[in-house]
């Protein structure tokens, strides 16, 4: 599920990026247009990982700096605009329905997912109990500031938000002009463009490692001979990627990884409670009630799943069907032959 989340998320960035792209080529969201834009999109990033992780690394850090320009600017010049008067308080949009709500869920579980990987490097900490628990809690509060101030700057400014395509670009149009719109969309096409750089070159390594310790099949772990790169790792990647980005648009793709996102959360707060009963005396951090809030977890997160579709039902049952025959093999392999 894990690997699932982060091949749909690429692909609800690749789809958000021919959106974006279209506040300069509107023809660009047609069928054939859009087909050629994510082939090459993916294409490229295929390309550089496959050569070689320096190049790749580059590529990612550029992205990463050059995104946040534009929104930063979005929102200092956001803010003077509504808080000069131009509308009073921003015009919140009515309640809807429990679906919608459930569905407004699954959009935040995607916004705020990807936290957990920051546990990765956290043995190299000094304290890991106490910095990994500081870190997370800094990262979603900026990210939580960050999220409220546009929204607050969309909604404040937009008359309607919610039918916009571009809401972003669209309240920057009204802010800055066309030139606002043009600062907006190009940063949306670096972020874009940036996260699908780090994850092409990110995970590609994870399932290699996986493979590695016995725990993928062994053609993952395939080295090119030249660039020394995990180069069918990278390849398989990025073809799933643009296949999941072709098969469905932005908010198929966002509705899977926040669902595949939704069945490991689901699976790490059912452990909370067996983990503590096997292991009584290992010392970890204590959450009063946290065998409550673990339940709760659980309940939410199951009833979050319930809101995909038939089609990303099938996708989720067919990762589910191979991640068991995976195991199955795994585990009837001798554990020589695993390491």
């Amino acid at each position: 599920m894990l690997w699932l989340a982060q091949l749909a998320a690429p692909a609800a960035n690749a789809n958000l990026f021919v959106i974006y792209l279209g506040e300069f080529c509107p023809n660009v969201t047609r069928p054939g247009p859009r087909f050629l834009i994510l082939t090459l999109l993916v294409g490229v990033l295929a390309f550089v990982n496959y050569r070689g992780v320096r190049a790749g690394a580059q590529v990612s850090n550029v992205f990463t700096v050059a995104k946040l320009v534009p929104l930063a600017i979005v929102i200092i010049a956001g803010m003077f605009y509504l808080l000069g008067g131009h509308h009073d308080a921003p015009r919140l949009p009515s309640s809807g329905d429990a679906g919608a709500w459930l569905k407004a869920m699954l959009l935040l579980v995607f916004a705020y997912g990807g936290f957990e990987t920051a546990l990765t490097p956290m043995a190299e900490a000094k304290d890991p109990r106490r910095d990994t628990v500081f870190a997370l809690f800094i990262a979603l509060i900026i990210c939580t500031v960050l999220y409220t101030s546009t929204q607050w700057i969309v909604i404040g400014a937009l008359p309607d938000a919610a039918k916009s395509a571009r809401p972003l670009a669209d309240a920057a149009r009204l802010i800055l002009g066309s030139k606002g719109a043009a600062l907006v969309a190009i940063g949306a096409l670096v972020s874009c463009y940036g996260y699908l750089s780090a994850k092409v070159l990110a995970v590609p390594r994870v399932t290699f490692a996986l493979a590695e310790e016995g725990d993928f099949p062994a053609w993952f772990a395939a080295i090119h001979p030249r660039f020394r790169t995990p180069y069918f790792s990278v390849l398989l990647f990025a073809f799933l990627i643009w296949i999941l980005s072709l098969f469905g648009n932005f908010s198929w793709n966002l509705t899977l990884s926040a669902v595949a996102r939704l069945f490991y959360y689901a699976v790490g707060c059912a452990a909370l409670p067996v983990l503590r009963k096997k292991q009584p005396e290992v010392e970890r951090f204590r959450l009063p009630g946290g065998t409550f809030f673990a339940a709760l977890g659980v309940v939410i997160c199951l009833v979050l799943i319930t809101r995909v579709d038939l089609s990303g039902s099938i996708i989720l049952l067919a990762t589910i069907v191979a991640a068991f025959i995976n195991w199955l093999w795994v585990r009837n392999q001798p554990i020589s032959a695993r390491t």
